[in-house]
């Protein structure tokens, strides 16, 4: 077994807290993607090192890898001579992410212009405050969208 990365305990801690919220992780699988988020040189943790390192049963870490791996915030490779599996922190995901955002904002459109297109008294005020916030939406999606390509 390779030697574990090195952790700053309170970064690991807050990442911990922030991961687990924003992608909705239950703890462990919140523990193993903020660890991975250590692996700056990009060596790969092993099933066993995260069994080890965060004192957690096998079934449990096992669950929680499935879980990481079938969000796509984790990916895993085999070594040539070796039959462990190595996990790291997906790069692709944070692209996977926000196209994800500018889906649900590009939805959220078309269901107001739906919404919008069924109702049938024409309030202005409320017209033109439905107007604001889909300017805002097509802005927000134009900026991510221009983000994205220079990933």
């Amino acid at each position: 077994m390779h030697q574990s990365i090195e952790v700053d305990e309170k970064i690991f801690q807050d990442a911990v807290k922030f991961y687990g919220t924003v992608f909705s992780l239950p703890p462990l699988a919140s523990k193993i993607y903020s660890y991975l988020l250590f692996d700056y040189e990009k060596v790969g943790i092993t099933f066993d090192e995260f069994v080890e390192v965060l004192s957690a049963s096998k079934s449990s870490v096992s669950t929680s890898i499935s879980l990481l791996l079938n969000a796509q915030l984790i990916v895993d490779h085999n070594k040539m001579d070796e039959r462990k599996r190595y996990f790291f922190i997906n790069d692709e995901y944070k692209k996977i992410r926000f196209e994800k955002i500018v889906q649900k904002m590009q939805d959220e459109l078309r269901l107001l212009d739906d919404l919008n297109n069924f109702k049938k008294s024409k309030d202005d005020g409320y017209n033109e405050r439905i107007e604001v916030y889909k300017a805002l939406l097509n802005k927000n999606i134009e900026n991510i969208q221009e983000s994205l390509n220079k990933l």
